[in-house]
């Protein structure tokens, strides 16, 4: 497994990453086994987040005795259990603290804002919440999870230390709008949703589906490779993302067991080849229209 260096913070991440929202609905011997063995094949960084159900604690409980081997993330701004409104600072440092006690740990290296708006951003208290549990080494870093002109101002306040978009072959925005500043800022960067939530895989979506605006994407942008064989089209639409300039880690999640071995598998073949790189790059300024922005 390929490491990267994240930005200015000294981790050497892992180019795939964990991503903890699935295993919300899988047994925790499931989680227990998927999670040691991705540690075992080379995975350094887990994200999750404070509204991921109950994925915080079947992380906690699962690798609470490596928590020395792995880069530990995680995000907050919603409520999600506790008495308040969303963004409020109260709510926010009740979660932080209850988030430390499900992932059985005393400290995070991430905490990132979870997809606030500019406006949120703008009143100040919620990166003052970041700020002050920073200081108190609840979490190492602070940064910004979200997209479009929101991502943007968060990356321009100069105060985030990692950014956190989406990015892939059915939305990339970001290629153009944020990754250029903050690489400028040498911030650490994961690209979410990597693999467009696989929505190529789907003959019909409905409009409440997570992946339904990729799947309405690409079947517009109508690439030639997805024809493929499943396997080699998951290959191609990871490679892509990872070989996007700036881009650190992709964090992918699953709650099967075998998966992440799978996907690791597939990432050792990080670049993809130029001229297919250029390709997809070309396709999406043909087709992509205004209203495509990054989807949170």
């Amino acid at each position: 497994m390929e490491l990267r260096n994240y930005g200015n913070t000294g981790m050497k991440v892992s180019t795939l990453g964990f991503g903890g929202s699935e295993i919300r609905d899988a047994s925790k011997a499931d989680v227990e086994l998927l999670l040691n063995r991705a540690l075992d094949a080379g995975l350094n960084m887990i994200d999750t987040a404070e509204c991921y159900g109950d994925s915080e604690e079947k992380i906690g409980d699962v690798l609470g005795h490596r928590r020395q081997e792995y880069f530990l993330f995680t995000k907050c701004g919603h409520a999600a259990g506790v008495d308040g409104p969303n963004w409020d600072a109260n709510v926010l440092e009740q979660t932080v603290d209850r988030s430390l006690k499900r992932l059985k740990t005393d400290y995070v290296d991430v905490i990132h804002l979870h997809s606030c708006s500019e406006e949120v951003l703008r009143q100040g208290d919620v990166i003052e919440v970041l700020q002050r549990a920073k200081e108190a080494g609840k979490t190492r870093f602070i940064g910004y999870s979200g997209d479009t002109t929101d991502a943007l101002y968060a990356i321009r306040t100069g105060v985030f230390d990692s950014l956190e978009t989406s990015l892939n072959i059915a939305d990339q925005e970001a290629i153009e709008l944020t990754l250029p500043e903050a690489r400028k800022r040498n911030m650490g960067i994961i690209a979410k949703r990597p693999i467009a939530n696989v929505a190529w895989m789907y003959d019909t979506v409905t409009e409440d589906d997570y992946a339904y605006d990729y799947w309405k994407r690409l079947n517009e942008l109508k690439y030639d490779f997805l024809s493929e064989e499943a396997q080699r089209v998951v290959e191609i639409a990871l490679r892509f993302t990872l070989s996007t300039e700036g881009v650190h880690t992709a964090i992918v999640g699953t709650a099967k067991p075998d998966r992440w071995q799978q996907n690791a598998d597939l990432v050792a073949k990080v670049p993809l080849e130029k001229e297919q790189y250029e390709a997809i790059r070309a396709r999406w300024k043909e087709v992509a229209r205004a209203d495509w922005t990054g989807r949170i």
